[in-house]
């Protein structure tokens, strides 16, 4: 898991693989604000984005998940949300399978899971190794803008 924001980007350009750097320069050159929901083409199935926009939840209400073929770069345009992570330890339980459709496992809850608040300008990577749980309300449920970008392994 990797957590950091645009404005640093310069700062850590060159400890980032190439292919995260690539998703996070594509989210730095490019204004959401008036884009629209769904998927953004960037090299076909190896890297397009997602513009999603919702209001958050309690974490009560969030299912964690993980990916086997994709990173997520996690980058919130507006509001604030909390995320939800931990690393994949043993076998969790899957309440889930949509790896053959979506590419996506949900799961019970996990242990030793941490919480990053994000604000406009931040962003996360989650690993397939990382279980996360976006969509969480910080302190009140609000509006969000945030484009993931799916980063295949």
């Amino acid at each position: 898991m990797i957590f950091g924001r645009l404005d640093n980007l310069a700062a850590a350009a060159e400890t980032l693989p190439a292919n995260i750097l690539e998703a996070l320069e594509f989210l730095a050159s490019t204004d959401f604000t008036s884009a629209k929901t769904g998927r953004i083409d960037i090299d076909g199935e190896r890297l397009f984005a997602q513009v999603q926009d919702y209001v958050t939840q309690p974490a009560s209400e969030k299912r964690p998940e993980a990916h086997k073929s994709y990173i997520d770069v996690q980058f919130v345009v507006s509001g604030r949300e909390k995320m939800g992570f931990a690393p994949m330890i043993g076998k969790p339980t899957v309440v889930e399978d949509l790896l053959e459709e979506n590419d996506v496992l949900f799961f019970a809850d996990v242990p030793d899971e941490c919480y990053l608040t994000l604000s406009p300008g931040s962003y996360a990577v989650f690993y397939p190794w990382d279980i996360h749980r976006p969509g969480c309300s910080a302190e009140q449920n609000q509006d969000v803008r945030k484009i993931v970008v799916k980063v295949l392994l």
